[in-house]
């Protein structure tokens, strides 16, 4: 590829000194500067320093540095810490994907800056730093970076779920009591689900097949129209039928991630979000760091539609229970790479990932 202004940052996994295969997608919403460094000595010593003079710019929530080292030895000494984020790129395939390596293989050192969208902005020699970074700062703020507000491409509908059904809903979750929500992960190619501080969550899952095709229903004929005008999808399949909490004593939130980045989630087209008693909690919003601090939050029965694609995270609540239904919708294609995926999901996992599915026009 040749690096363009304003094309996306090519997408990789990497080894970190705090992840064997950390996810550079998952750091949309903040610019990130990639250096990509020499071999030990003064040119690499003299481009962190630049780094460290800048502190102003280089903070968690606005600007994160990473230096990518091409020689083990100086990985192995790296630790993640202050303004300093590491990435090892011993064979090259990083400086590849941003022509940052001379026929040669040698390293061609350079800074890479990425928009809070995850787009190339900016590129130049270790050299040039001051003008790179005095760029950043005018820019301001990774919500202001476009000069406008962006809003996320994100389709709010109400009145999908009557005010009945959702404190239906509700009293199943109580009466069932919940159990901790895991999240998806890729292990030596497959899919296992794990329980850490990623997630704060219980979930109850749906059985009664009445009750299923009720839900059904409402979705076919109040939902996927509304996302056929929106996004020209012709949702068919539904994945899950839960009913989550996040809870304000336990500080219920869910980390910004993607829905579809594993091989068993990929055939994910559209989350739904539908709250089920929007004006008993306080915080539990829904943000698409890539676009915005703006947060949204459907109405009591209302739906939250977006491509599973999108970086998105659960803020926390901060008073009250956040009740809410989150199906997953798909359509045929999805549903032939699904069964492809299938022996890829660990056994034991489909109860964090997978429900039995129905078509959505049923």
């Amino acid at each position: 590829m040749s690096l363009m202004t304003g094309a996306p940052a090519p997408l990789f996994r990497a080894l970190s000194p705090v992840n064997p295969s950390f996810a550079f997608s998952s750091l949309g919403g903040r610019y990130v500067v990639l250096g990509f460094l020499p071999p030990p000595g003064a040119e690499r010593d003299a481009a962190l320093e630049m780094v460290r003079r800048h502190p102003q710019l280089f903070r968690d929530d606005t600007c994160l540095f990473f230096g990518v080292l091409p020689d083990r030895e100086s990985f192995d000494r790296a630790q993640n810490g202050g303004m300093m984020r590491w990435f090892a790129d011993f064979d090259g395939a990083l400086r590849r994907l941003y022509e940052a390596e001379g026929p040669d293989g040698a390293p061609i050192p350079r800074w890479v800056a990425i928009d809070p969208s995850q787009r190339i902005l900016a590129w130049t020699p270790l050299d040039q730093a001051e003008k790179l970074f005095a760029y950043l700062q005018r820019l301001g703020p990774p919500g202001r970076h476009a000069g406008v507000t962006l809003n996320a491409p994100v389709l709010i509908v109400p009145r999908v779920l009557e005010p009945a059904l959702c404190r239906q809903l509700i009293d199943i979750y109580r009466a069932d009591g919940g159990a901790p929500s895991g999240v998806m992960r890729e292990r030596d190619g497959r899919t296992v689900g794990v329980l850490d501080d990623f997630k704060k969550r219980r979930d109850t899952t749906l059985t009664d097949e009445p009750l299923l095709n009720s839900l059904r229903n409402r979705l076919h004929r109040r939902l996927v129209p509304e996302i056929r005008k929106a996004f020209q999808f012709e949702a068919t399949r539904i994945e899950r039928y839960i009913v989550a909490c996040y809870d304000a004593e336990e500080g219920g939130y869910f980390k910004a991630h993607r829905d579809d980045t594993t091989a068993a989630t990929a055939h994910r087209k559209f989350a739904v979000s539908i709250n089920l008693n929007a004006e008993d909690f306080e915080g539990g919003n829904l943000i698409f760091p890539e676009f915005g601090p703006q947060t949204y939050r459907p109405p009591t029965g209302g739906a939250v539609v977006f491509s599973c694609s999108l970086l998105h995270e659960a803020t926390p609540v901060t008073a009250g229970t956040r009740y809410a239904f989150l199906p997953f919708l798909y359509d045929e294609a999805g549903a032939e790479l699904k069964a492809k995926n299938q022996h890829l999901l660990v056994s034991g996992a489909e109860g964090l990932i997978a429900q039995p599915d129905a078509a959505a026009a049923n």
